[in-house]
């Protein structure tokens, strides 16, 4: 027999493999054990709704929003209605939203993409500090869709703000030199030391043409996505890509708070 260790199917970080298999549990709870009343009942329950926000400081401004509703007819005044329930917020919902997917294509788009861009910072920060900018990244994405939606009744559902601040987080060093970037190298590192790299500065990161083009075309997508995906027959709801746009910028902009002291000993330039 070999001496040789087993070398396992899927590298990736045991946080980011346990938070995957978190959400996707979840929803195959959601899919084959819950009736659809009590899976709206648990959306209602756990998703981030704006207007529930905003009712504690401005309640006559709701009830003016959900009045203008119910003057259009139609079934959106039953759906707000619901989803605004009794207008208590409850801040657990700032970040139990970002567990709950609409379906398995999006669970698996967010999969894939925390993979490939959250495993590099994972492995970077180590399971504690990657799920504390989970959070924030998280908690940014609802701060930022509450800004633009304080006073939609719909709930707010999907780890796309956290997987957007991975993938901002990561933009500090993978685009170095053997750094770990692409899904192939993410799964199966090659070399520890490449997720120690030097972080540059942002300033000097603001200036490389590769991460230039990346946000261009990162915040192109999510607009065109975004505001195009129902018109397009896409999406059967609407896409929260301003949540996307705020994780995104607390992982860039918040990155050197989550960065392991000493990391820029790792490895000198050439």
């Amino acid at each position: 027999m070999s001496d040789q260790p087993r070398e396992r199917l899927v590298n990736l970080p045991g946080v980011i493999l346990w938070l995957i298999i978190a959400m996707g549990a979840l929803h195959f709870f959601r899919q084959h054990f819950l009736t659809n009343e009590d899976d709206l009942a648990l959306l209602a329950a756990f998703s981030f709704v704006p207007a529930r926000l905003t009712a504690q400081f401005d309640a006559a401004g709701v009830a003016a929003v959900l009045r203008a509703i119910a003057l259009r007819g139609g079934d959106d005044i039953e759906i707000a209605n619901y989803f605004f329930g009794d207008g208590f917020f409850q801040p657990l919902t700032a970040l139990s939203y970002a567990f709950l997917h609409a379906d398995w294509m999006h669970f698996g788009l967010n999969s894939i993409w925390f993979a490939a861009f959250g495993a590099p910072v994972a492995r970077r920060f180590g399971a504690a500090r990657f799920i504390a900018l989970f959070v924030v990244t998280a908690l940014a994405g609802t701060l930022t869709h509450w800004l633009f939606h304080a006073y939609d009744a719909t709930p707010m559902i999907g780890a796309s703000a956290a997987v957007s601040g991975a993938m901002g987080a990561a933009l500090r060093f993978v685009f170095q030199p053997g750094a770990p970037l692409g899904l192939a190298l993410a799964l199966r590192p090659d070399e520890p030391l490449a997720y120690r790299l030097r972080a540059l500065p942002l300033r000097d990161v603001l200036r490389d043409q590769r991460v230039l083009t990346f946000i261009l075309f990162w915040f192109l997508s999510n607009l065109i996505f975004g505001v195009g995906a129902q018109p397009l027959g896409l999406s059967d709801g609407s896409i929260a890509w301003q949540a996307h746009v705020g994780g995104f910028l607390a992982g860039l902009l918040l990155f050197s708070a989550f960065d392991p002291k000493g990391s820029d000993s790792y490895f000198e330039f050439r």
